[in-house]
């Protein structure tokens, strides 16, 4: 049987999406923007647990202001995937019980903070997201790793130690280290991910760095991740400009196409797709996760498959 396809967006609040006309007059509040887009869209990622450790109050709200059918994958904090971070981002309780010394840097790597602050900040991200997890609406918990994460057994080791800590929720791992994917060990990370039932995140991305994964369609469980970053090198070799700028990018209809294939191939491996535009700067990402499903049911009818459908 084919798959579920689920198509939506890396963010949903921006600001850029009321000066673009795509929110109607009326949607401003943050509860009004979750809904609106909660009725065109089947699934979003949720970046802002990257930045910031999330209150369970507040996963409870994105719970409770969504359709029962609606999924939520959310990015894994940038300190529980090797980045550093602002410890502005920390739960209170943690940043409070922090030497002087740490507080008054600019950033903090998870080797500052020590294995025992590290156990507790992913306790309390899995604690976080249990109320989305009950109304059965957490899709997957991405792990976003960077390049200073290469292929090695002791990289391994740390996904499978993810994977058993967020037990039970469903762990995505997006790798930014050529050396997972080159010609020589691709096959050995994919069956690698497989074995250990961890989701392989496709991606589409610039070419030629370090940090690029090449697109490859792979299925290394039950379900499915894909994310669509841009094609800009000129942006993604400017890191400085965060992640806005790396990702202003606005795919054409047949580059989108391209996808189309290897989505469907993904669905009859499956049970469920999720197809992610993280080009989010202005509303490309809205308008090519509208026109990609599109896409992707005139090839399912063409194909006599059930057509998929983005808004409710």
């Amino acid at each position: 049987m084919t798959a579920r396809i689920k198509t939506g967006t890396t963010a949903w609040a921006d600001r850029v999406l009321i000066d673009t006309g795509w929110y109607p007059p009326h949607v401003r509040s943050a509860e009004a923007k979750l809904r609106y887009y909660a009725s065109q869209f089947p699934l979003v990622e949720n970046d802002s647990t990257y930045w910031a450790f999330p209150e369970r109050a507040r996963v409870a709200a994105w719970a409770e202001r969504t359709p029962a059918d609606f999924t939520m994958n959310m990015k894994a904090h940038a300190l529980l995937t090797e980045h550093y971070a602002s410890v502005r981002g920390l739960p209170r309780e943690i940043r409070d019980a922090l030497p002087a010394e740490l507080l008054e840097k600019a950033h903090v790597y998870p080797r500052d903070l020590g294995d025992d602050i590290m156990r507790e900040l992913t306790r309390n991200f899995h604690a976080a997201l249990e109320p989305l997890h009950a109304a059965g609406k957490l899709g997957v918990v991405l792990f976003q790793f960077p390049v200073w994460f290469p292929i090695s057994a002791e990289h391994k080791a740390e996904l499978v130690r993810i994977r058993d800590d967020f037990r039970p929720y469903r762990v995505a791992v997006e790798l930014r280290n050529a050396t997972w994917m080159s010609d020589d060990t691709v096959d050995e990370t994919l069956d690698f991910f497989a074995r250990e039932d961890l989701i392989y995140t496709c991606v589409d991305e610039p070419q030629g760095f370090i940090s690029s994964i090449p697109p490859i369609a792979a299925a290394t469980s039950d379900l499915a991740v894909v994310r669509m970053h841009g094609r800009n090198p000129a942006r993604w070799r400017r890191r400085a400009q965060g992640g806005v700028g790396r990702y202003r990018y606005r795919y054409s209809l047949a580059e989108l196409a391209e996808w189309v294939p290897r989505i469907l191939g993904l669905a009859e491996q499956t049970r469920e797709v999720h197809v992610l535009m993280s080009n989010a700067a202005l509303d490309n990402a809205i308008r090519n996760a509208r026109e990609l499903t599109e896409l992707l049911a005139t090839a399912q009818r063409a194909t006599g498959q059930p057509s998929i459908g983005v808004w409710h």
